[in-house]
């Protein structure tokens, strides 16, 4: 497979889900810092790849669908964040707008993605449940501060009056 019919195959998925091209990998080359890339090596292996600052993060696909998933694991996990920012619901937990979006994306591209993506969610959420009023503590905690309380009164105010909620 070469890096053309990748990107041949990337961009007819982004354009089922409206992908910004500015969210899609560059192939065969860094385009800035951070910013995803598709490698082929001489053997013919595929490397999904994110350089930033020196360091190198690079997963190696074990085929074409496995590079697609991961390409669009990314892209889709943007697009789901920016859709929450302007969906944003206060005394909610951000994450139950992106990852149900998120989920919804890579649905039309691909059920059995659909499926990872929500076993990925379910994974995240038995480590970190969701905390609906985080934003709001967050929020209380900087007008505390401004206010002059120490570290220790700050914490005891805020989870006073937004409780932790574990759901």
């Amino acid at each position: 497979m070469s890096l053309d019919e990748i990107k041949s195959k990337v961009d007819e998925l982004a354009n089922k889900i409206g992908a910004p091209e500015k969210m899609l990998p560059s192939y065969g080359w860094m385009r800035w810092d951070s910013h995803p890339y598709i490698e082929i090596d001489d053997r013919g292996w595929m490397y999904y790849v994110v350089s930033e600052r020196g360091n190198r993060e690079e997963k190696i696909a074990v085929d074409l669908d496995h590079l697609l998933y991961l390409i669009f694991s990314a892209v889709t996990h943007r697009m789901a964040f920016d859709y929450e920012l302007r969906h944003r619901i206060e005394d909610k937990d951000c994450r139950r707008i992106a990852f149900a979006k998120q989920e919804e994306l890579m649905g039309i591209l691909n059920k059995k993605w659909q499926e990872r993506k929500i076993e990925e969610h379910q994974r995240i959420l038995f480590s970190a449940p969701f905390d609906d009023l985080a934003g709001l503590r967050a929020t209380y905690f900087r007008q505390l501060r401004v206010e002059g309380y120490s570290e220790v009164e700050i914490e005891k105010l805020a989870y006073e009056k937004y409780p932790k909620n574990v759901q």
